[in-house]
């Protein structure tokens, strides 16, 4: 009777909302992680009963480590270590010049340590597995210095001895009452040190020249940033940073490291420009909060950027506003597909921070985001702080990106061939953590195009990710995760292949060197190809070593008709390994330049753009020889650089795949046009999504077409197709070919429309405003399909 009376309740308290974070939010108090690239360190400060954790990320990289007291006097014992020697390996990495140490250098510097009357202690080898652990406890306080060093510094690349990242936790035994995370070590001196407390603003001035670098301690919180030119306050005028005059010379949403860097005052004078953003993410450049926008919302009197602007400001002859435009940096905002402007929690991390270049004398304000009630900071306010530096410090601009959400973020890298190709050009984008010129100011992409077609270019491939996978089961591991038959594969040589999920989308696509009887070199598009290599080799067991070397290898792709007659000029190879002119397609060699003691190369027939070609791997430090070597032997080929403008027209020409446009984790090989990687009769292995495949090659929802378009009109990644009013596909890749006259692309099509001759609608605008008329094709491929000219 009481059920009639009294409602049906869901019994128990309420649970709290299931989410998952970076494991950066979610470790346990007192616990810090510090990723430590291969060929680098890191210093950290410890305390009586800190315990320290070293794990060999990949396996088989040593590990180098230095403790000193804080006197700066050695004392590896207060690890309960004893010294094995000279920090040989240390020492070495200190005195090469690599800027990403200039932060270590420092530091020993400031705790008056000197590496010469240090002894080290050495952990794990070239045979450790991945994953391998080794602890210490600190006795008492001291620094500790850890190393990932390489014997040479150059990688043996039969030997494949790369030097790979070390991953260490420190757990303190003393945890702060108050949970906050260690302000990072400045890139270089700061000339001034300015914490801006939770919830307030501060005022600088920054000389012309001179560097800003903007640091969010905690993660998730946001701040506006403001800047006036010094001299126009002089005379009155306060002219901030405008909206829409920086929009509008820029063509972007907000500038970023690069050509597209610099932010506008209203009378368009460049004010500052953006070096390097570890976040990437950031406000759409509304205004800063105001007591307007609190009031609305029901939060009279609430604490705002735009009033602590104002009084920051009040003493620097800048007149208070009701609202101030800012850069809000680290703030997510964006607008959506219909115009609306949304925002959540930042996408900064612990020490994310961006560092700016004042372009002539500045008076600047930050703030620390007062906004408690929105996702603005994450619901939690935080300190912001501030660092400037001379403008005779140098910093290379760059941009983070992150291979998984737990990972550290690594930033734009130039690549050994950086400066043979700034010789010809300026124009330098960011393409998978690298800098890569993206046409020569000479040239142009026209000519660098007719160049790849009738004689010969020479490009930069190197942010291509390369693993090594060696030990005895690492057939067995890559049998099971490429789709191609890897039992077959013969030792030189090489196979283009997928590797799929088991729902048969596509991680990757690449190549495959196998470099002996159980050595293996992957070479994809992603960091995360390599990591989830490894997670499967853990997953299975398999005595095998999956290590990176994307940073000890870089290659140029000689290209075109002339190639052969180009390296011919300077490659040698041993009597052992075969001679450059009988190297078939798909095959590579070691090599040296000019004789058997010059620098050691790999010379493989492969490429990316439909032609003849090579691609020669060397290490980093070889890089400009290399290029100088090619550079010569192609004078009187017609050899020009080529950036990834003309890379794109003659790959899509030759209906060679890109990630992100011609494929994705929803497509599989045959929904990408390279179902010929999926040989799912004569392999006769299981593999890796092989029964999702063999379901989805009988059952096909779309396909990877060819187009033929009649009309000059640009197409672009993701126009709809049509056939009427309904939609049947969409574009993937589209250029316009220069040799063939006409608008072509790939697109991908319900199989249902996807037969030769069909012909459909590519939708513009809003996809039925404005039609082009195009035709499938019979092959993919617009330019030699049969693939005649590679294969000569």
């Amino acid at each position: 009777m009481l059920d009639d009376l009294y409602p049906n309740v869901v019994p128990g308290p309420p649970k709290p909302s299931g989410l998952w974070q970076p494991q950066v939010f979610t470790m346990p108090r007192g616990t810090e992680r510090y990723v430590i690239e291969g060929l680098g360190a890191i210093l950290v400060r410890v305390e009586a009963g800190d315990r320290v954790e070293v794990i060999n990320t990949e396996g088989g990289q040593p590990c180098e480590i230095v403790a000193c007291g804080p006197d700066g006097t050695g004392d590896v014992g207060l690890l309960g270590l004893s010294g094995d020697g000279a920090p040989k390996g240390l020492m070495r990495l200190l005195t090469s010049g690599d800027q990403s140490l200039r932060a270590l250098r420092m530091g020993l510097e400031a705790r008056g340590i000197d590496l010469a009357h240090c002894v080290a202690a050495y952990v794990f080898d070239s045979t450790t597995p991945a994953g391998d652990t080794a602890e210490f406890t600190a006795t008492r306080e001291g620094t500790v210095i850890l190393a990932a060093p390489h014997a040479t510094g150059i990688m043996d690349f039969e030997a494949q001895d790369t030097a790979t990242p070390l991953t260490v936790y420190i757990r303190r035994a003393v945890i702060k009452q108050v949970a906050r995370f260690e302000l990072p070590d400045p890139l270089a001196d700061p000339v001034a040190d300015i914490r801006v407390h939770t919830q307030t603003a501060e005022s600088y001035f920054v000389k012309a020249g001179d560097y800003i670098q903007i640091l969010d301690v905690d993660g998730r919180q946001c701040t506006d940033f403001q800047c006036f030119d010094a001299r126009k306050l002089d005379k009155g005028i306060a002219h901030p940073l405008d909206v829409t005059t920086t929009r509008t010379i820029q063509h972007c949403i907000y500038p970023t490291p690069g050509l597209h860097g610099k932010y506008y005052d209203h009378d368009e004078t460049p004010l500052i420009e953006v070096i390097q953003d570890t976040c990437g993410r950031h406000d759409a450049f509304a205004l800063a909060c105001t007591a307007k926008y609190y009031d609305d919302i029901g939060y009279p009197g609430h604490v705002n950027c735009t009033d602590n602007f104002n009084g920051a400001l009040a003493d620097r002859g800048v007149p208070g506003r009701p609202g101030w435009m800012a850069i809000n940096f680290f703030f997510n905002t964006f607008l959506d597909d219909h115009g609306v402007l949304y925002s959540d929690e930042p996408w900064s991390r612990p020490g994310d921070y961006v560092l700016l270049r004042a372009l002539t004398d500045l008076v600047c304000v930050s703030s620390a985001c007062p906004d408690g009630t929105s996702p603005a900071n994450g619901w939690n306010p935080t300190d912001i702080h501030v660092r400037t530096y001379s403008g005779a410090e140098t910093f290379q601009r760059s941009v983070a990106y992150r291979p998984t959400p737990d990972a550290e973020p690594k930033m734009t890298k130039q690549t050994g061939f950086h400066e043979s190709f700034d010789r010809f050009t300026d124009n330098f984008i960011e393409y998978n953590g690298y800098w890569l010129a993206n046409c020569m100011a000479t040239e142009g992409p026209i000519k660098e195009y007719h160049a790849c077609r009738e004689k010969a270019v020479v490009l930069d491939l190197s942010p291509l990710r390369k693993f090594e996978i060696t030990g005895p089961d690492a057939e067995a591991l890559c049998q099971y995760i490429f789709t191609r038959n890897m039992k077959t594969l013969p030792e030189l040589g090489v196979v283009y292949t997928a590797m799929c999920y088991e729902h048969g989308g596509m991680i990757d696509d690449g190549t495959v060197f196998r470099l002996a009887k159980d050595n293996f070199r992957w070479i994809g598009g992603s960091d995360y190809g390599g990591e989830w290599i490894r997670e499967q080799a853990e997953k299975l067991g398999l005595k095998v070593l999956v290590r990176s070397s994307t940073d000890m290898q870089h290659n140029i792709a000689v290209q075109g008709p002339e190639s052969r007659d180009i390296l011919r000029k300077f490659v040698w190879t041993a009597p052992h390994h075969p001679n450059f002119d009988d190297l078939a397609w798909f095959r590579f060699t070691p090599a040296r330049i000019g004789g058997q003691d010059g620098i050691p190369i790999v010379v493989s027939r492969t490429g990316y753009t439909g032609e003849l070609g090579y691609e020669i791997f060397c290490h980093p430090k070889h890089a400009t020889q290399v290029f100088n070597a090619v550079w010569e032997a192609g004078e009187g080929h017609g050899l020009v650089p080529m950036g990834l403008e003309a890379l794109d027209m003659v790959r899509i020409e030759a209906g060679l795949i890109f990630a992100g446009y011609d494929f994705s984790d929803q497509t599989d090989p045959f929904e990408a046009g390279i179902g010929f990687t999926c040989p799912l009769k004569s392999k006769t292995d299981d593999f890796i999504g092989r029964d999702a495949l063999i379901r989805r090659k009988e059952h096909p929802m779309r396909k990877l077409v060819g187009l033929d378009i009649g009309s000059n009109v640009d197409v672009a990644h993701g126009d709809c197709v049509h056939i009427g009013r309904a939609q049947v596909g969409e574009i993937c890749s589209s250029m316009r070919s220069p040799l063939l006259g006409r608008n072509i692309a790939m697109a991908r099509i319900d199989v249902a429309h996807a037969g030769e001759g069909t012909e459909v609608e590519i939708g513009k605008l809003d996809g039925h405003m404005k039609r082009l008329p195009a035709t499938v094709r019979k092959d993919l491929a617009a330019y030699d399909p049969g693939k005649t000219k590679p294969r000569s």
